[in-house]
């Protein structure tokens, strides 16, 4: 440095042997200071702390000092400064407005007369703005639609912050595009409500805050809504019966939580619950049906869908309903068997009671159709299922009708009718089998008495070797076995003339020998024409076929759906009293004469190669069988 010499007086003190001495002459010119820069500190975004220390004048006063920063090497007084009072010595500054997270370049600076000089030159960078820093407050009161938590915003970042709240997500580390809350703005703690979640779902949530640099999350804390009871309707009550019904549900919602327990229950009050009478019909959502049983009969219920989860049950709407009342038994009547001439076995199914204990049950029966528990009965303990009945004390050669019973509560349940015909008997005892046709009772095999019904023994014209022209001579009553033989007898009775028909004595009391018309009617029910009845010789179609037994035909017998049983019985030829046509022919005289010829009586045939019935006459020696008719 150049220094510049004026006048001056100097009082030069010297200590020297104890002399002193005084000078007097020109001084030197003032120079700038001297002084160095002080290091910067507390640096924070936008300010910091340094200073400087003038260690000489240069000579002159010290009259502005501070220090000069700036973004580019050695800055000037003419930028950037402070204004730190005058002199020499240590002096601090501050600087202000600063930008965040810049790099400065700093000088003291001192000035005097002589101008301006600076320190040695100092680097520094301000603190960066950050994100704010936060933890996730714990999520406490949970319910099914909402729960709370909140935020802790430890540091700001160094800039203000602007908003804070929480979001929350599905998935992990929800942002603010998620659904979030808005909890103000600064630092600290915070309490933030979450709202419209659904029950049972799992979910995330994280606090957030956000100041100029962006927005900064606190940690992740999962968390899962209550779930609530399943949402549910009751299915319309169908098929309601004495003791049963069907219902069942529909689980819309399981209201976070799986359905472990569905199906209805119900009561005889208002609000069945589920730990009353119930069904269990399997877990999970959707439709199921429920069967109801063990109702009592006539009795009206209430009936509520049920399912349960981890929250509880809950119900679905409820239905009403009334059983059905208490009906007479279901019933079938057991087919007859074991007719006799006074008795018959039946007997009865009970397939249901129809809501109400059987407390009676067995057979009635009377002769006109249709009985009832007031005709003649048998009683055959009680409850359902089968049972046999043994019908006694019927009238011989009698049509009966016969029905099952059951009695319950309601009343007396009936099978269908059956019919049945007793045996008759002749006045020789032989028991003959009897079978209903359309209106007529018949005897299901032909006459075989020996005897009148007045007990007067009918001529038997059997023997000798003039049998048969004794036979073809007679204008009387008589008798005989085909052949001759009493062994064709048992099964296919006696042969006689026409005589012993117009007796009117022949049959069994209260039986007859029929007439044409009565034959008439015979082949009418199994469906001939009434031109064909009124016909001769061959006539109809099948009605042969249906009064011929299956056996002892030759060379075929017929189906005897009719139930008559026509045999081939042969019969005895009236001209020379010969026998013909076992197995392949039978006549049965009626007891009608000829229309034409008074001297014969009125016949039907059947014939083992014919399939319909022949109608003629013949004269009264000729030998037949005879079928009786019931009065």
């Amino acid at each position: 440095m150049k220094m510049k010499l004026r006048s001056y007086t100097v009082l030069l003190v010297a200590l020297w042997i104890g002399e002193v001495v005084f000078l007097t002459g020109c001084k030197p010119d003032p120079v700038e200071p001297t002084l160095t820069t002080v290091a910067t500190s507390e640096v924070t975004i936008n300010s910091a702390k340094t200073g400087g220390n003038i260690t000489s004048n240069g000579g002159a006063e010290v009259t502005a000092r501070g220090v000069c920063w700036g973004t580019s090497v050695q800055p000037l007084i003419s930028g950037s400064h402070t204004t730190d009072s005058k002199g020499i010595g240590v002096f601090t500054s501050l600087l202000t407005g600063l930008t965040p997270g810049t790099t400065y370049y700093l000088r003291a600076y001192a000035t005097n007369e002589a101008g301006t000089a600076y320190g040695n030159e100092i680097t520094f960078s301000t603190v960066a703005l950050t994100l704010p820093e936060l933890t996730t407050l714990a999520v406490t009161g949970i319910t099914s639609t909402g729960a709370v938590s909140g935020g802790n915003i430890t540091k700001d970042g160094g800039v203000e912050v602007t908003a804070r709240g929480i979001c929350w997500s599905s998935v992990a580390n929800p942002t603010i595009s998620d659904t979030k809350t808005s909890n103000g703005s600064g630092p600290g703690s915070f309490t933030a409500n979450i709202t419209g979640l659904t029950p049972g779902s799992s979910y995330h949530v994280r606090a957030y805050a956000t100041n100029s640099v962006g927005t900064a999350y606190g940690n992740d804390l999962p968390f899962t809504a209550s779930a609530v009871t399943p949402t549910l309707t009751t299915a319309a009550i169908t098929s309601p019966g004495r003791t049963t019904a069907v219902s069942g549900g529909n689980i819309t919602n399981n209201g976070g939580a799986a359905v472990t327990a569905r199906g209805v229950c119900w009561s005889t009050s208002s609000g069945p619950l589920a730990t009353g009478s119930h069904t269990s019909d399997g877990t999970g959502n959707g439709t199921f049906t429920s069967n109801i049983t063990g109702l009592i009969p006539s009795t009206s219920y209430y009936v509520r869908a049920y399912a349960t989860n981890s929250a509880g049950t809950s119900y679905g709407n409820e239905q009403f309903f009334t059983t059905s009342p208490v009906q007479v038994p279901t019933v079938t009547t057991t087919a007859v068997t074991g007719v006799t001439l006074s008795a018959a076995v039946s007997g009865g199914n009970i397939t249901d009671d129809n809501g109400g204990t059987v407390t009676a049950r067995g057979v009635c029966w009377n002769t006109t159709g249709n009985p009832t528990t007031s005709d003649p009965k048998t009683t055959d303990g009680s409850g359902t299922g089968s049972f046999p009945s043994n019908i006694a004390g019927l009238n011989s050669g009698t049509v009966y009708y016969v029905r099952a019973y059951a009695t319950n509560s309601a009343g007396s349940g009936y099978g269908t009718q059956q019919r049945l015909s007793t045996s008759a008997s002749d006045i020789d005892g032989n028991i003959y089998k009897t079978v209903v046709i359309g209106s007529q009772l018949w005897m299901q095999s032909d006459l075989k008495t020996t005897r009148y019904n007045n007990n007067t023994l009918i001529p038997t014209v059997t023997t000798g070797s003039g049998s048969n022209a004794a036979w073809a001579a007679l204008t009387s009553a008589a008798c005989c076995w085909y052949d001759n033989n009493p062994s064709y007898g048992s099964t296919y009775g006696m042969i006689y003339n026409w005589y012993a028909v117009e007796t009117n004595i022949l049959c069994p009391t209260g039986w007859h020998v029929p007439t044409d018309d009565e034959f008439k009617a015979l082949e009418l029910s199994l469906g001939m024409t009434q031109a064909q009845v009124d016909g001769t010789l061959w006539r109809g179609t099948d009605q042969g076929t249906q009064l011929k037994s299956t056996l002892t035909w030759t060379p075929a017998g017929g189906t005897n759906s009719s139930g008559f049983t026509g045999l081939g019985s042969g019969y005895r030829y009236g001209v020379d009293g010969g026998f013909n046509s076992m197995g392949s022919v039978n006549y049965w005289w009626s007891s009608t004469l000829h229309w034409s010829d008074t001297t014969k009586a009125l016949y039907r045939r059947l014939d083992s190669v014919e399939t319909g019935v022949f109608r003629e006459g013949v004269i009264k020696a000729g030998g037949k069988s005879v079928r009786c008719l019931r009065n």
